[in-house]
């Protein structure tokens, strides 16, 4: 509790607004005097200025403490207004802003409310959403009515101001925040996205030299997902991240002494006016192959740099990323597809490179209910003829929906469908996966 509050009481009651554009007025006069390059220093001086005024000027507003006005104040003038508390939250996973006055959150465990407050007015949200936006270095305006930037590594931010969306709306955003409680194996397998078995094959496949693509539509989870896979490579491997326009990964590990125990190099594309200084996953991903991976991480297939992966897949690079499509078999049309960005080629000529390059497809998928499962993980054969068989290994298989006190429920279950083919088995003995642990990946009365 701050200790002028009890001897100065307030007598001057005002709006919120009216007590901000005050506050404003005099920090305006004062920032030259803050002298601190450290953020908590800075913060410290800036409170104290804010107690002052408030206390020298006996100001007060209805419903709020001394402190919680000290806290919102901050929070509007230096921080990013009401949003500022559920951007670093553990429980949300993104804000939708539909309007100034329309903010929907999204909690992890599938809750979408609406946010305890609303913008005051469409230029102050427009002026938030800015402020977020300048942290990237990516400037809303007229000229540049849709913008994707980022706050952080893991929140990232797409924008749509005016003459895009009606001006009186003020601005529409999403706020994606990747991984904010950081699942580790027994969220997933509490959380049914996947049976512990499921999650210890795609590890052990990972760890051992398969490449393989993770598909899905946006939100279902493929980032969260592939974090995790790639947390459980051994430390003495090397993890190089290619991502585009902003870092999502953190997967460096530090100790309580400060070293870094794993060995992880992440790498984002970069964005310029001249061609020639354009760096984009395509080229992050030529360099990446001269620096000495064991594992490559192309974070989204979304263009030309889907050509360039299957090629290192293909020629002996363990690569894993992730793609949108409906089902595992459309994950490799849709490669194709991509693909044909870089190079005119025959499609059937696109599928078998493809399909060489990524044995392995998992499909995840947000349900209705909102949880999110592996609907399945499928592995593609190739035949002596050369012709693919696309076999499912798992699935998550659908009993029944219902309705329950007016929500959505699904029931279903998890199957094992199939083992590994025996050439996969043959390329994980190669790549020095133990014996044991590959009659744990094949279906009951199959043989090595």
């Amino acid at each position: 509790m701050n200790q002028a509050a009890l001897f100065f009481p307030a007598t001057h009651s005002k709006p919120f607004p009216d007590v901000l554009k005050e506050v404003q007025t005099y920090l305006s006069g004062k920032y030259s005097t803050l002298m601190s390059h450290r953020p908590e220093e800075q913060k410290q001086q800036i409170i104290a200025y804010m107690s002052q005024y408030l206390t020298d000027h006996r100001l007060h507003v209805p419903g709020l403490t001394f402190d919680e006005l000290i806290d919102r104040l901050y929070a509007e003038m230096v921080e990013y207004s009401f949003l500022t508390r559920y951007l670093f939250s553990k429980e949300v996973e993104e804000i939708n802003i539909n309007g100034f006055n329309d903010v929907k959150i999204s909690y992890t465990d599938g809750r979408i409310v609406p946010a305890d407050e609303q913008f005051a007015s469409p230029e102050h949200a427009v002026d938030v959403i800015r402020r977020l936006l300048h942290q990237s270095g990516m400037i809303l305006d007229y000229s540049q009515p849709i913008v994707r930037g980022h706050l952080a590594n893991n929140i990232r931010i797409t924008a749509f101001g005016s003459p895009v969306t009606d001006k009186d709306k003020g601005i529409a955003a999403s706020i994606r925040i990747i991984n904010p409680q950081k699942l580790a194996r027994e969220d997933f397998i509490q959380n049914e996205t996947a049976t512990a078995e499921m999650l210890d094959f795609l590890s052990l496949c990972l760890r051992y030299g398969l490449s393989m693509c993770v598909t899905g539509a946006t939100g279902s989870g493929k980032t969260t997902l592939m974090s995790w896979l790639l947390s459980t490579i051994p430390y003495d491997k090397r993890i190089f991240t290619i991502e585009n326009g902003c870092r999502e990964f953190d997967l460096v590990v530090i100790d309580d002494e400060g070293h870094v125990l794993n060995n992880v190099v992440h790498t984002v594309t970069r964005s310029s006016e001249d061609p020639r200084q354009n760096i984009d996953q395509e080229k992050l991903l030529e360099f990446a192959l001269t620096a000495n991976p064991d594992v490559i991480c192309v974070g989204e297939m979304k263009s030309a740099e889907a050509f360039a992966a299957q090629e290192s897949a293909r020629t002996g690079h363990t690569v894993i990323t992730t793609t949108h499509a409906n089902s595992c078999l459309a994950t490799y049309y849709r490669m194709v597809t991509l693909c044909t960005q870089k190079y005119e080629m025959n499609d059937n000529t696109l599928y078998n490179l493809v399909t060489e390059a990524f044995p392995l497809v998992l499909f995840v998928k947000k349900l209705e209910d909102n949880t999110r499962r592996i609907m399945e993980i499928t592995e593609c054969c190739i035949l002596p003829d050369g012709t693919r068989d696309i076999r499912t290994l798992y699935r998550f298989a659908v009993h029944a929906t219902r309705e329950e006190a007016g929500k959505i429920k699904i029931e279903g279950a998890y199957e094992k469908v199939n083992g590994i083919s025996p050439g996969l088995q043959k390329r994980l003995l190669e790549n020095g996966l133990p014996l044991h642990q590959l009659q744990s990946l094949l279906k009951d009365g199959e043989l090595l």
